[in-house]
């Protein structure tokens, strides 16, 4: 296995320095900020959760949500953001950096793995438009001079909005196992359209500490609101002052060799300038991409939604007929992906299937959607036909790690977006009419959250079953980099970790893993049928435990 890493170092090595003129290309390049100087960036400090310039602001409300208006043409966009949201942007290139840090520890593979990076993102200016391309230097002027020797601030700026492509596409750098539907007609309460999404990306637990729902007033295009986090301007999750949503979940990738149109840039482009269905799908098409992905589309003005499945060499649109519900997880349901071995192989091999099995289920469960029973849904931890899976476990809807949750109401504007933890704090409300009508008037100085329609935390989040994952979530990272390590661990603090959390499959498989090490192979696999016998999963787990109980028995 070395051996393979070192030619396979040796050869991306080889077509690095091949490409080193392109990156350069990359590094140098830089946008239009003709009138950079005359932009006001004197930001007003009212209190540590108040900040101001001109008609912009940022806000800190008290579910702890940052509410962020910004207006003007791109550059104006970029530089105001960035300076409103300073300390935020650090704050997110730490978590991610670390991120990244912990994953390559050594000085000189990281040194290796910046010049992968730029190999990688060589072209990646060529695929944003000039506008985004603006919007990211002016953030960029505010980010941290920390990192300048992984890349310029610009560059690392346009890198970390693939950041979620890469990370699906790597599989093993974040979880993005994503979940949304939507309901209309006589599957909602009114026969409004009404959507959801639980946004399961994680970057560390210090990534989803200041999310963002952001009101963006552009000069050019639609207004619109997103959720998002210092620094990013693409687009996850949001929705437009035409009633058109937009969010997105990933779907499976090959390990992209150079990047393109960053998905997030591409869900942007949509939310700014479509307000139907057909004119989503013409922005989707003229960009290329360089992973999988869905992006769910709701639209208002046709009280539906659909499916816009894309890919580095495919396209297609996904329509549900002869119903009034969609559901996405992550793999393609469109006829131009039916054939397509690597969708195929997702459905067989992932957890996918399980969760759109299960969403489907909970559907059915409840045929008259509104915001309250949509929250419920979101926040589901339990399997199919309410089996118990163990907290954190990929198959739930809520994998008790999302960055948030979201709902919509397209036509009558209103948004809801989920306070931490996870999606089990408050539902926060928003009336995007009311919310830039108030933005209108001037500065403004105080939440333009909805009080009335926020729905209230989960209960779970005060129980003792929550406290104790949340110990879990501490103790497992602990032991498992014990044993992924082959040090000693305590079989009380093994014992421990699989009393937190008994239903759920890892914490047996890590006694199991551990014993095996130690060569008390009756003791391992007793821990390996354990973690058998819960609700594993994928395909590829079940088989490694397979594996590890005949060796166990092979050894006895």
């Amino acid at each position: 296995m070395k051996l393979n890493i070192i030619r396979t170092g040796a050869f991306l090595l080889v077509v690095f320095l091949q490409f080193s003129c392109g990156i350069n290309k990359g590094m140098q390049h830089r946008p239009d900020i003709s009138g950079i100087e005359t932009i006001d960036t004197l930001r007003i400090k009212h209190n540590d959760s108040l900040y101001s310039i001109g008609k912009n602001s940022l806000l800190k409300n008290k579910f702890g949500i940052w509410e962020l208006y910004v207006e003007g043409d791109a550059l104006e966009r970029g530089i105001i953001n960035g300076s409103l949201t300073r300390e935020l942007m650090q704050k997110q290139e730490v978590a991610f950096m670390n991120k990244l840090e912990s994953l390559v520890p050594s000085g000189g593979y990281q040194n290796f793995l910046r010049k992968m990076i730029g190999w990688f993102n060589r072209k990646i200016y060529l695929h944003v438009p000039e506008e985004y391309k603006q919007e990211i230097y002016g953030i960029s002027r505010f980010a941290s001079s920390k990192y300048n020797s992984f890349a310029p601030a610009y560059v690392r700026m346009l890198y970390l909005h693939g950041a979620h492509d890469i990370g699906h596409a790597l599989q093993d750098l974040m979880l993005v196992g994503c979940t949304s539907f939507a309901a209309w007609d006589a599957n909602t309460e009114d026969g409004k359209l009404l959507l959801g999404r639980n946004f399961d990306f994680y970057a560390g637990d210090e990534f989803a500490e200041e999310k963002i729902v952001a009101f963006i007033n552009p000069t050019q295009g639609h207004k619109f609101m997103m959720v998002t986090w210092g620094g990013m301007i693409g687009v996850v999750s949001g929705m437009n002052d035409k009633g058109l949503t937009v969010t997105i979940n990933a779907g499976k990738s090959k390990i992209p060799l150079i990047a393109k149109t960053p998905i997030s840039l591409v869900a942007r482009e949509i939310l700014q300038y479509a307000s139907t269905t057909e004119e989503a799908i013409a922005i989707a098409k003229k960009r290329e991409v360089f992973v999988s992905e869905s992006i769910m589309i709701g639209s208002a003005a046709e009280n539906k939604a659909i499916l816009i499945e894309v890919s580095p060499k495919n396209f297609g649109v996904y329509e549900v007929s002869n119903s009034n519900q969609l559901i996405c997880s992550n793999h393609f349901q469109s006829e131009a992906y039916q054939d397509d071995k690597r969708n195929s192989e997702t459905i067989l091999e992932s957890h996918s299937q399980y969760r759109y099995d299960r969403m489907k289920e909970l559907l059915t469960a409840s045929n008259s959607l509104n915001p309250i029973n949509a929250a419920a849904i979101l926040r589901n931890k339990e399997g199919l036909n309410g089996s118990e899976l163990g907290y954190g476990n990929e198959k739930a809807i809520n994998q008790l790690l999302a960055h948030h949750g979201i709902i919509f109401k397209p036509e009558e504007r209103k948004v809801w977006v989920s306070a931490n933890p996870y999606q089990l704090g408050a539902f926060v409300a928003y009336d995007l009419d009311d919310a830039f009508e108030i933005f209108k008037n001037g500065s403004n100085l105080k939440s333009v959250l909805n009080a009335e329609e926020t729905i209230p935390a989960d209960d779970f989040i005060y129980s003792s079953k929550f406290k104790d994952y949340e110990e879990f979530r501490i103790l497992f990272r602990e032991m498992n980099d014990l044993v992924s390590d082959k040090r000693t661990v305590k079989k009380e603090d093994l014992d421990r970790l699989i009393q937190l959390n008994p239903n759920y499959w890892k914490g047996y498989a890590l006694a199991g893993e551990y014993f095996f090490q130690q060569k008390e192979y009756k003791k391992a696999v007793i821990y390996f049928k354990q973690a058998r016998s819960r609700e594993v999963t994928t395909l590829l787990d079940r088989q490694n435990l397979e594996k590890r109980i005949d060796k166990c028995y092979n050894k006895l």
